[in-house]
């Protein structure tokens, strides 16, 4: 174990974790889910049935994690609430997938989707478009090396800034709108057929808000402002998803959603003109770097967890903390420096969904976790209790296991290679034990 002079700084308060969980969930799901779901649905009413559905099991899961971590409340989040309940050896898998693959692959699909966004102001080449990328990855960066509360602020501007466009269009949507939509069979799919696939479609769109728990060596009271942040955060989530999505199918024909790849666009320049795709455009600009933003402040605290449990290669360099801007600086260095390699490879997205399967696995397991805190660590002080237990717990065990077998039996081929990824961290993991 590294010294206790690695510590991060606890400057984190309660709002500043609620954004991150906002601004995280949000990021461009919501202006191009509603297509598919809708597709998938087979109604409009089915269809908001699914994102209330999936954010229910969504929070099922937020409100069972909130427990294990008030419970544990440490910097690294899941990866440590899975040594602590499953052993090191499923934690370090869980790790290595997300310091190697997920969290730098996550990170440069965010820039180049930030710079391909920003084409719709200012038009750019491949290799500008990738430039662009790395430099708005470097100024991100930048900003959260020098200060942990200054990514934070960031994080809430951002937040509240993508908050406006969605809350002008369900306004104003849902007064000018005509319900008649509501009610539309969608072409000669019946309602509710591949209602399954549309909730499955919703849950993508709801990811990212654990990846606050990560934080929680730099949250001021992090046994009371995980629980909150998760509850409330996915709560004005699920709301605002719902009432985007009643916004939408009140504006254009539910036909036109389902056709459309750029449904806000559409929907905004209805009500707005044609400056209408022009403020959606600058809106999901604003969305995605403020995703941005949050998984690299979030996702460098895996690599930093592990490194301060000598679990990585380096660990004494990557679990060290910059005395002047007491920030995990040499985690930075390496994720941001694994995500350029990415923008340029060009082979991000295909390395993220390989590892998509592997990574629920471990969501599930550590929603179950809860069952195994509650049996086998009775001693651990716990402010926050999951309601409802064993019913809520559950539900968000259902909600992962839907995933996992849909994937496998969908996308089985992916599904395979991603556990193999995953089991080359074996060799890696018993090096370092031996080294140590």
């Amino acid at each position: 174990m590294l010294k206790a002079s690695t510590s991060l700084k606890r400057q984190i308060g309660s709002l500043e974790a609620i954004t991150i969980v906002i601004g995280m969930v949000i990021g461009s799901g919501i202006f191009f889910k509603p297509s598919i779901v809708f597709k998938n649905a087979g109604s409009p009413l089915m269809g908001i049935l699914a994102w209330v559905a999936g954010g229910i099991i969504t929070i099922a899961s937020g409100l069972t994690i909130a427990e294990i971590a008030a419970a544990i409340p440490k910097t690294g989040g899941i990866f440590i609430y899975l040594k602590v309940l499953y052993g090191e050896k499923w934690a370090f898998l869980f790790g290595w997938v997300q310091t190697v693959i997920y969290v730098p692959g996550s990170i440069a699909a965010l820039a180049i989707v930030l710079a391909t966004q920003a084409t719709n102001f200012v038009p750019m080449s491949g290799l500008s478009q990738k430039l662009f990328a790395i430099l708005m990855l470097l100024i991100i960066t930048t900003a959260n090396v020098l200060s942990t509360k200054l990514a934070s602020k960031i994080q809430f501007i951002a937040t509240i800034a993508k908050l406006i466009p969605l809350f002008i269009i369900i306004a104003l949507g849902i007064i000018k709108g005509t319900a008649h939509n509501f009610s539309m069979p969608v072409g000669t799919t019946s309602a509710g057929a591949g209602f399954g696939a549309a909730v499955l479609g919703t849950l993508w769109a709801y990811d990212g808000w654990v990846s606050v728990s990560n934080m929680a060596g730099e949250l001021k009271n992090p046994k009371k402002d995980i629980p909150k942040s998760i509850i409330i955060g996915l709560s004005i989530t699920l709301i605002v998803y719902v009432l985007f999505n009643l916004a939408i199918i009140n504006v254009i024909p539910i036909t036109s959603v389902i056709s459309s790849k750029t449904v806000a666009s559409d929907v905004a320049s209805v009500l707005l003109g044609k400056s209408g795709s022009l403020f959606i455009s600058a809106g999901i600009l604003i969305s995605i770097f403020g995703a941005l933003n949050g998984y690299l402040m979030t996702g460098v605290r895996i690599p930093f967890a592990m490194a301060q449990t000598n679990l990585l290669p380096c660990s004494n360099f990557l679990g060290k903390v910059n005395k002047k801007y007491q920030t995990p600086l040499n985690s930075y260095i390496f994720v941001a420096a694994l995500a350029c390699l990415y923008i340029f490879s060009g082979s991000f997205n295909a390395l993220t969904d390989l590892v998509v399967f592997v990574l629920w696995i471990f969501f599930t397991m550590a929603v179950a976790g809860i069952f195994i805190l509650r049996t086998k660590h009775k001693n651990l002080v716990r402010p926050y209790k999951v309601p409802l237990y064993p019913i809520v717990p559950l539900i968000g065990i259902i909600g992962g296991l839907y995933i996992l077998i849909s994937t496998l039996l969908t996308d089985t081929r992916k599904a395979l290679i991603g556990i193999v990824i995953t089991l080359i961290g074996l060799p890696v993991y018993w090096y370092i034990k031996k080294q140590k």
